[in-house]
């Protein structure tokens, strides 16, 4: 997977979208001397102003002449999550690896439509998922697999936001996909899936609803085969602390701040003695993302972007949201 040119040098990286989400990465590739090549924004001010701050070469006037431009190896969606479906089809079948903002799509059967074109292009496709990237999990990871704490059991994670009732706005607004659950929902679930062992296989859940239609508040229950279980509560209206706690046999792990997670406090089952872990820098959160997507198109291993983990995550959400009836205008599940 990948051609020898992406083999031999860093990729050239054209962004979409001039967010905050986007100049994180801006800053963070420039904080480690790289530099984005190109930028697209709806308004071409913006671009132009974004390209200035940051140093990338070029400015495109629509996203065909991102897909279209040879240079371009790979893309950064870091535009409105409902739109990131149709960019990333476009991105694929123009040959482009596509690192794509949260939720990487809007559903399933979008997610699966993206899989299928990325493998028959050859190309890599892969959710800019913090928790995916980050020194510190893959450190839990590795000592978990290693037995050192025996085997997760009961995974607790909370996310709450306070977002002022404004119905127009990304959060409330139906019209922009949104709701807890794509928003910050794909934080907790995703944390929650990376300690499990086995994909979930069972979900319940109660949701309550903002006046605009999306949901505001939920509470997620689910398990899988291998026994394990994980409790989840999120909130666009109440503020909660972000903490991932992971309940194991011989030791339970505690992680505040868990989407950039740099610090593990682990506290063992018997002694109560505390250990402390260190790992990574919150600065540069979203540049581990680029690191391991670069790896993955040089070594053509897509496993490096846990895209089978987003793939659940993703399953989970729409299945939640089947259950709650909650259909975005113009969505097809």
């Amino acid at each position: 997977m990948g051609t020898a040119k992406d083999r031999k040098k860093e990729l050239n990286w054209a962004v979409l979208g001039t967010g905050g989400i986007a100049g994180e990465m801006a800053k963070s590739l420039k904080a480690a001397g790289r530099q984005f090549y190109g930028v697209w924004n709806r308004t071409r001010k913006r671009a132009e102003d974004f390209a200035a701050a940051y140093g990338a070469e070029r400015v495109y006037s629509k996203p065909e002449e991102v897909f279209e431009d040879p240079k371009v190896d790979a893309v950064y969606i870091a535009v409105l999550h409902d739109v990131h479906f149709p960019l990333i089809m476009e991105a694929l079948e123009h040959g482009k690896h596509v690192l794509a903002e949260k939720p990487i799509t809007l559903n399933s059967r979008q997610l699966k439509e993206a899989e299928k074109l990325a493998g028959e292009k050859g190309l890599i496709l892969a959710e800019a998922m913090t928790i995916w990237h980050m020194p510190l999990y893959k450190e839990l990871w590795k000592r978990l697999d290693q037995g050192e704490f025996g085997k997760a059991q009961i995974i607790t994670a909370n996310f709450g936001s306070f977002r002022k009732y404004d119905m127009t706005s990304r959060f409330f607004s139906m019209d922009l996909s949104g709701g807890a659950l794509l928003d910050i929902g794909v934080y907790a679930i995703s944390a929650a899936r990376s300690f499990m062992g086995g994909s979930p296989s069972g979900v319940k859940s109660h949701m309550r609803r903002a006046a605009s239609g999306v949901d505001e508040q939920s509470v997620i229950l689910m398990w899988n085969p291998e026994g394990q279980m994980a409790s989840i509560s999120l909130s666009l209206h109440s503020k909660q602390p972000k903490r991932v706690m992971i309940s194991c046999e011989k030791a339970y792990i505690e992680i505040m701040d868990y989407p950039r997670g740099t610090k593990a406090v682990i506290t063992d089952a018997q002694t109560g003695e505390k250990q402390e872990i260190e790992a990574g820098d919150e600065k540069t959160a979203l540049f581990y993302e680029i690191q391991d997507m670069e790896e993955a198109v040089r070594n053509g291993d897509a496993g490096l972007m846990r895209l089978s983990w987003s793939h659940d995550v993703m399953q989970i959400m729409t299945d939640l949201r089947k259950e709650w009836k909650l259909l975005y205008p113009g969505e097809v599940w």
